[in-house]
């Protein structure tokens, strides 16, 4: 006799089971697909800053500076000797500064008119910008021996695009941004400009664009970094701007640019490139360098032998210092260590060096004629944009 259907049904689960326990060929385990979720595929992260490809990646967005801390060097210059260097534009002549002692250590010669001394954008070779002399004149750091001159034409200053990829030769007097081999100095291309005297610039966050100041016509440009085209131009509203140094803030959000004749900054939202505000700091508004904790800026005023404090957080200037004999303060850089600020003594043949926590001037030091970009070097930072030391 035949069992019921539902106890028939019940004995072959029961054989089934049984099977799967001795290992039987009825099931080899668990089907492991229907019962574990798919695993999906990895997802890439997005960089938190969109930046120009092949620029190392930004590594806060709310502060551009966040790899130039205290000491925090690099170990390309990590066992470089602390110098300061001095182009001396009457002299023809590099002054090289012991920061320890605050003495001339050495002179060396170099082109016709030194009007700045620039970190690469590797920080293995500081070159001096001869603007009269139309050269380039590379300086090892490790040893401060010069090297062959390299032909140029007008280099009055000197940048590096963020993905190291070019150089960028501030030819003022051609009216001209020649972007060039970073290495050979290779002429790659010319982006001719209707300004005149296109002199200092700065790059946006993401290094997609850079905004130059043009001294003698009172203008800025915006430059598209990856198409190596200007796509903006205005007009200071000021009779007679002179626009210097730019500097962008630690957020990424303002380009701050100096104005020697308006006697202060102008406040500039790069993006929209909109008329800048402005901000009274001082007679001869020239330099411009952040402080080793994004805090502060310190503004050099040519005109009247002081330095300006600027607060970024409270967007105002919160304490000005006076160089004692007065002086000209023009261009310069912090040191490593972020406790002393350099300046040359433009009209004054000296440099200043100025404790940055007091103001206090620590050396007054004479140098050649003329003194005009000085490098402070090395630097914190993983790369150099140029100038006397934009580090990032």
């Amino acid at each position: 006799m035949r069992p019921p259907l539902l106890t028939r049904a019940l004995l072959t689960a029961a054989a089934l089971t049984a099977l799967a326990a001795c290992g039987g060929q009825a099931d080899d385990g668990p089907d492991r697909s229907a019962t574990k979720a798919a695993v999906p595929a990895p997802v890439k992260k997005k960089p938190v800053v969109d930046g120009l490809p092949g620029m190392p990646p930004v590594l806060d967005p709310k502060d551009v500076y966040a790899a130039d801390r205290p000491n925090k060097l690099s170990p390309v210059v990590r066992d470089f000797p602390s110098r300061v260097y001095v182009p001396n534009t009457e002299s023809d002549t590099v002054s090289v500064i012991d920061p320890k002692t605050y003495e001339v250590i050495k002179t060396l010669r170099v082109g016709r008119q030194p009007q700045h001394v620039v970190p690469s954008w590797d920080m293995k070779t500081l070159w001096v910008n001869n603007d009269r002399g139309n050269t380039l004149t590379p300086i090892d750091p490790r040893t401060g021996r010069t090297g062959e001159p390299v032909d140029v034409h007008d280099p009055y200053n000197l940048y590096f695009t963020p993905d190291g990829k070019y150089a960028v030769v501030m030819a003022s007097l051609d009216r001209e941004l020649v972007f060039r081999d970073p290495h050979t100095m290779k002429r790659i291309k010319t982006e001719p400009v209707t300004c005149y005297g296109v002199n200092h610039a700065d790059f946006s966050l993401d290094g997609r664009y850079f905004i130059v100041s043009c001294e003698f016509s009172g203008e800025l440009l915006k430059v598209d970094t990856r198409k190596m085209k200007v796509i903006g131009q205005q007009k200071l509203p000021f009779k007679g701007a002179m626009p210097q140094d730019v500097k962008i803030s630690p957020d990424g959000k303002r380009f701050y640019i100096a104005d020697m004749m308006a006697d202060g900054l102008w406040i500039l939202d790069g993006d929209s490139f909109a008329q800048p505000s402005f901000l009274h700091t001082g007679k001869g508004t020239h330099g411009l360098y952040v402080s080793r904790d994004s805090r502060e800026m310190y503004v050099s005023n040519r005109g009247e032998g002081t330095v300006s404090v600027f607060d970024f957080a409270q967007g105002e200037v919160t304490r000005k210092w006076r160089l004692p004999q007065g002086g000209s303060p023009d261009m310069g850089g912090v040191s490593a260590d972020g406790k002393v600020l350099w300046l040359s003594g433009r009209y004054d043949a000296e440099v200043y060096a100025l404790d940055t926590r007091t103001g206090r001037q620590l050396a007054r030091i004479p140098v050649g004629s003329g003194p005009h970009g000085l490098a402070v070097y090395p630097q914190p930072g993983r790369y150099s944009l140029g100038h006397t030391g934009i580090f990032r």
